[in-house]
């Protein structure tokens, strides 16, 4: 877990950064590193008003940072150029220097100090995907406080879920600690998903956003493997049982009856009924 500070609008400053992280992984023997939600430009491009920051995902700049991994897996955040209209806040994932998996994120916070909706479409797909280490999907921030997408993700195949994040401090005031409320989504997640839940937040400040950090992993009985520290950059190594998913499935088999068919014809219902903005 890759927890970072970034530069808003630093392109070439987070990207020597994360060479540098993916450097002492390797060192350290990291598998995979998991970096924050948009960790190569930074998150308030609001902002911002100079050149287009957004890149492609087969970018000079992405390959040289998965050339860097070498055999080793990554997962980074970025504003993605589709090639044509559109642009996505994003996360890829690479192993053995190919893309893998990208995924878009779905869900766009356009509230208070949140504008993502401005510089973003929303993504269309949600899957899961296959890894050397076992089925993993991705949710970016806002993604994870839609609980449906977790259970779709899971009964996709999903034994990990990686979710990318730059959440700052409480936006409520009195009403609601982002922090505490991170702890219950992931262990949630953990324990009704069965499955591990690797959530990567960022450190640092953007004006008056302050990143908390405090990234973690919980195991799929909800406990927490590791965090790192809040406020202040770290590299944290996990290891992952990733068997140790299916012995808990198939010992206490929450998922094994999705009733899937009976899901897609109420979804359809509300749906007809206008119920799908």
């Amino acid at each position: 877990m890759a927890q970072i500070d970034c530069l808003l609008g630093d392109v070439d400053g987070n990207l020597r950064r994360a060479k540098e992280v993916v450097a002492k992984a390797k060192v350290e023997g990291a598998d995979l590193v998991v970096f924050p939600e948009l960790g190569l430009t930074g998150y308030s491009l609001g902002q911002l008003t100079q050149e287009e920051l957004s890149l492609e995902v087969q970018s000079e700049q992405i390959t040289s940072l998965v050339e860097e991994a070498g055999e080793m897996s990554i997962a980074v955040g970025f504003y993605e150029d589709d090639g044509d209209l559109r642009t996505y806040n994003s996360a890829a994932y690479f192993e053995d220097g190919s893309l893998v998996h990208l995924h878009r994120k779905l869900y766009l916070p356009t509230y208070g100090v949140f504008e993502e909706r401005k510089h973003f479409s929303p993504g269309q797909t949600m899957r899961a995907f296959g890894t050397k280490f076992g089925r993993m999907s991705i949710l970016i921030c806002n993604d994870a406080w839609q609980p449906m997408l977790g259970f779709l993700a899971v009964q996709d195949g999903a034994r990990v879920l990686l979710i990318p994040t730059s959440s700052a401090d409480s936006r409520f005031p009195g009403e609601m600690d982002t922090t505490e409320y991170w702890y219950d989504i992931t262990r949630f997640y953990a324990r009704m998903l069965e499955c591990y839940v690797v959530f990567v937040n960022r450190v640092g400040t953007e004006g008056d956003l302050v990143f908390w950090g405090s990234s973690h992993v919980m195991d799929p009985l909800g406990n927490v493997v590791v965090e790192a520290p809040l406020y202040k950059e770290a590299l944290i190594t996990a290891d992952l049982d990733i068997q140790s998913v299916l012995r808990r499935r198939r010992k206490i088999p929450l998922l094994r009856e999705a009733r899937l068919g009976l899901l897609n014809k109420e979804l359809g219902r509300l749906v007809e009924e206008g119920g799908d903005l």
